[in-house]
């Protein structure tokens, strides 16, 4: 895989631009932070979505108390409009 490594003031100048290159060409990129520290920022391979989920499932407490109160509400059938 292919990387490029670039400042973070390249990376704020157009965040947008710069993710949608990085995802669909599939090149990580090395983010250099002021303090000459390093991140990387790579694409996703599509066959760790399903363990990305799971483990965001498993660890979000924000997440796990919007389920645990869907779980108490009342339940309504599909199809019924709201």
């Amino acid at each position: 895989m292919a990387i490029r490594t670039i400042p973070l003031s390249r990376l704020e100048t157009d965040l947008g631009r710069m993710l949608n290159e990085c995802a669909e060409s599939g090149q990580a990129m090395i983010v250099e932070l002021p303090n000459h520290h390093f991140l990387t920022i790579r694409p996703m391979d599509p066959e760790d979505e399903d363990s990305l989920t799971d483990d965001l499932l498993a660890n979000d407490a924000q997440f796990q108390a919007l389920l645990a109160k869907s779980k108490a509400s009342p339940r309504k059938p599909f199809g019924q409009q709201v």
